[in-house]
């Protein structure tokens, strides 16, 4: 009997084989971020303009590093975002 990969890793050889996988992964990588970085602005009652003026940036700056689909963000900018929320921007590789 042969063995089952996780789906996972077969979804992922879909991905790969469509040539998509590293886009899949950088959208849901910003989505993500995204999403935590809204979630931390609403918890500390941070409103948009607040925090592009923390940024040193406008509100459109920020509207696009909030943008799940806008992948041109620096690291600085991140790191930047994520000290002003008190919080540590931490990238692994694995």
């Amino acid at each position: 009997m042969k063995k089952n990969k996780h789906v996972g890793s077969n979804f992922d050889d879909f991905l790969r084989g469509e040539g998509i996988l590293e886009e899949v992964e950088v959208s849901a990588l910003k989505s993500i971020l995204a999403y935590l970085l809204q979630k931390e602005m609403h918890e500390n009652s941070i409103s948009h303009t607040e925090m592009a003026k923390r940024l040193g940036t406008s509100r459109t700056g920020l509207a696009r590093l909030l943008d799940p689909k806008n992948y041109s963000v620096t690291l600085l900018t991140l790191n930047k975002a994520a000290s002003i929320l008190g919080k540590k921007l931490d990238i692994r590789l694995h």
